[in-house]
C-alpha cells in the first residue's frame, strides 16, 4: 500500500495542506532578504579621507567645504576625489591652478574617512572603516554568511531526518532569529562576523525543512504547484526587502526589520504538522494517526477517519526497518542511489552557479539600488510561471534541461555580441537570469521528489550544500575577467551546459508516488 493511497482518500490538497503552505510561506520569507542582505548592510557610500588633521590655522577655516577638499585630497583620473588618499599638508595653490600635479607627497588616510550618507545613514563599511586597504573584510562577511549556509544545510537535512520535520523547523526559526537579531547589536567586526556565520547556518534549516514537509503532504497532482508557491516566496521576499530596504537604511535596524517575520512564523508554528510519511517511515504509527485524522477532519472528511488503522499504516512501508538510523553515508551505500546523488549534486551546483553568476554580473540598467534589486525580483516572475505549466506539459526533466539550455543559450550570445551594445546586452543577460531562476524553481521540487522518504532531507540537505557552494564559487568566476573579458562568461556557458546534460540523465517524476525507501530506488531505476 503507498501512502498517496491514504492522502487520497482524505483530500490531498484541501484546507490542511494550504495552512501547511500559508504557515511555510510566513516562514521563508525572511530568506531571500537575509541572503541579499549585503547589497544594502555592505554597501560602500562614496567616501574620502578625514581632512581635520590638516587644518592649521585661520586660512584653511575661512575657507568652504569644497575648497578645503580641493586643497586636501588629490584628484583621480576620472575628475573625483581620491577615497584613500591625502596630502601631506594642504597644497593651497591649487585654489589658483586647477591642475592636480601627481607629484605632491600624498599618504593613505590618518584620520579615518568621512561616508555620504545620502543613500544610507550607516552601513557595515561606515561603522568599521571597511573601505581601501580593509575592503576584502566588506566582502568576506558575505562569504562567511554563505559558509554558514553550506554547512547548515547538511547538518540540518540530516537532523531533520534523525528527529523529524517539525521540531528542526522550530529549532531553525528560533536560533536563526536570535543570531540575526544578535548580529544586529555587534560591538565589532569579529563578532558581526561570527554572529553571521551562525545566522547563515540556522536559517538555512527553513527553507529545507518547509520545502520538504510541503511535499510530503500532498497528492501527486499538486506537487507541482506547492513546489511553484514555495519559489514565489522567495520572488516576493525579494520584491518587498527592496521597500524595506529603502525605508530601512540603518544596517543595524534593516537586519532586525527583515528578521521579524520569523516571530509570527514561531507562533503559527503550534499549527504545523509533522510529516505523516516521516513517521510512519520511522514507526510512529500513533503520531501518524493522529495527524491523518486532524488532515481527514479539516478537509471535511470525517467520515474516514475510522479508516486511518495502525494495522493499516504499518502497510505503507514494510521493505525495511523503521527502527535503522539513515546518514549521508546511505546517499553513497547502494549503486543506483549514489549515481542519483552524484547527479543531482552537480545539476544544483552547476544551477547555482549559473543563477548567481548571472545575477553577479547584470549591469547596465542606469537604476539605483532599490530599483535594482525591485527589478531583479520582477523577472523571475514569469520564468516561474512558466515553469508552472510546464512541468506537467513537459515534464520536470524537460523543463531542468530546457531552462539550463537556453540559460547558456543567453550566456553564449552574450558571448558575441559587442561590448558597446550594452542594451542587447542587458536584455539578454535579464532573459538568461529568468531561465536559471526557472531551472532553480525546478530542482527544488524535482530534487525533493527523486529522494526516498528515509533520506529525503539528507538528500536535499546535499544538495543544498552543494548549491551554496556553487553561490561561492560564482564570485570568483566573475574575477576572471582580469585574463580575459569575455572568460566568465564562457566559464558560466558551460556550467549551465553541463548541468543541461546531467539533468538529462535524471528519471522523471511527474505524475510518480514519493519512492518510501533505498529499495524503492533500487527497484525503480
Amino acid at each position: 500500500m503507498k501512502f498517496e493511497n491514504v492522502l487520497a482518500d482524505i483530500n490531498g490538497f484541501g484546507r490542511f495542506q494550504i495552512m501547511i503552505i500559508v504557515i511555510s510561506f510566513i516562514g521563508r520569507f525572511t530568506l531571500p532578504c537575509h541572503f541579499m542582505l549585503n547589497n544594502f548592510i555592505a554597501a560602500v557610500p562614496s567616501h574620502h579621507c578625514d581632512i581635520s588633521s590638516l587644518d592649521d590655522g585661520d586660512i584653511f577655516r575661512n575657507l568652504s567645504q569644497a575648497e578645503r577638499l580641493v586643497v586636501s585630497i588629490p584628484v583621480q583620473e576620472d575628475g573625483t576625489l581620491s577615497s584613500c588618499q591625502m596630502f601631506t599638508e594642504p597644497q593651497y595653490q591649487l585654489l589658483l591652478n586647477s591642475s592636480n600635479p601627481t607629484d605632491l607627497p600624498t599618504v593613505l588616510c590618518q584620520n579615518g574617512w568621512v561616508y555620504d550618507n545620502t543613500t544610507f545613514k550607516s552601513t557595515l563599511t561606515s561603522q568599521w572603516d571597511l573601505v581601501c586597504d580593509r575592503r576584502g573584510k566588506n566582502k568576506a562577511t558575505a562569504t562567511i554568511f554563505f559558509i554558514g549556509v553550506m554547512f547548515g544545510a547538511v547538518t540540518f537535512g540530516s537532523l531533520s531526518d534523525k528527529f523529524g520535520r517539525r521540531i528542526m523547523l522550530l529549532v531553525s526559526y528560533v536560533s536563526g532569529m536570535l543570531f540575526a537579531i544578535a548580529s544586529a547589536f555587534s560591538s565589532s567586526y569579529v563578532m558581526f562576523a561570527v554572529l553571521r556565520f551562525f545566522t547563515g547556518f540556522c536559517i538555512t534549516g527553513i527553507v529545507i525543512v518547509s520545502a520538504v514537509l510541503s511535499v510530503e503532504w500532498v497528492d501527486v497532482e499538486h506537487r507541482k504547484l506547492v513546489g511553484v508557491i514555495d519559489s514565489m516566496s522567495w520572488t516576493f521576499g525579494n520584491t518587498v526587502f527592496a521597500a524595506i530596504a529603502y525605508f530601512v537604511n540603518d544596517w543595524r535596524w534593516l537586519i532586525v526589520s527583515v528578521t521579524s517575520p520569523l516571530i509570527l512564523a514561531i507562533v503559527t508554528w503550534r499549527w504545523m504538522p509533522e510529516s505523516a510519511r516521516w513517521l510512519i517511515a520511522n514507526g510512529k504509527l500513533e503520531q501518524a494517526q493522529m495527524y491523518l485524522k486532524r488532515c481527514a477532519t479539516m478537509n471535511r472528511k470525517e467520515e474516514l477517519t475510522h479508516t486511518l488503522k495502525t494495522e493499516t499504516l504499518s502497510t505503507i512501508v514494510v521493505t525495511e526497518k523503521r527502527d535503522r538510523t539513515y546518514s549521508y553515508l546511505d546517499l553513497i551505500r547502494t549503486p543506483k542511489m549514489r549515481k542519483l546523488a552524484l547527479r543531482t549534486g552537480t545539476v544544483w551546483f552547476c544551477v547555482a552557479t549559473t543563477f548567481y553568476g548571472i545575477s553577479f554580473n547584470i549591469t547596465g540598467f542606469g537604476l539605483n539600488i532599490y530599483l535594482t534589486q525591485f527589478t531583479y525580483a520582477l523577472i523571475e516572475l514569469p520564468a516561474k510561471t512558466l515553469v508552472y505549466y510546464s512541468l506537467d506539459k513537459i515534464g520536470r526533466r524537460r523543463t531542468e534541461t530546457g531552462s539550463l539550455l537556453l540559460a547558456a543559450v543567453c550566456l553564449g550570445i552574450n558571448i558575441v555580441v559587442p561590448k558597446d551594445m550594452s542594451v542587447v546586452r542587458t536584455a539578454v543577460a535579464i532573459v538568461g537570469k529568468g531561465f536559471s531562476s526557472a531551472s532553480f524553481a525546478t530542482i527544488v521540487l524535482y530534487s525533493s521528489e527523486l529522494y526516498p522518504t528515509v533520506i529525503r532531507q539528507n538528500g536535499m540537505g546535499y544538495n543544498s550544500f552543494m548549491a551554496r557552494l556553487g553561490v561561492a564559487v560564482a564570485p570568483l568566476i566573475l574575477l576572471l575577467d582580469d585574463i580575459w573579458k569575455e572568460l566568465p562568461q564562457v566559464v558560466l556557458f558551460c556550467a549551465a551546459t553541463a548541468g543541461a546534460l546531467v539533468a538529462r540523465m535524471l528519471p522523471e517524476t511527474r505524475n510518480r508516488c514519493l519512492p518510501e525507501t533505498i529499495e524503492d530506488i533500487e527497484e525503480q531505476w
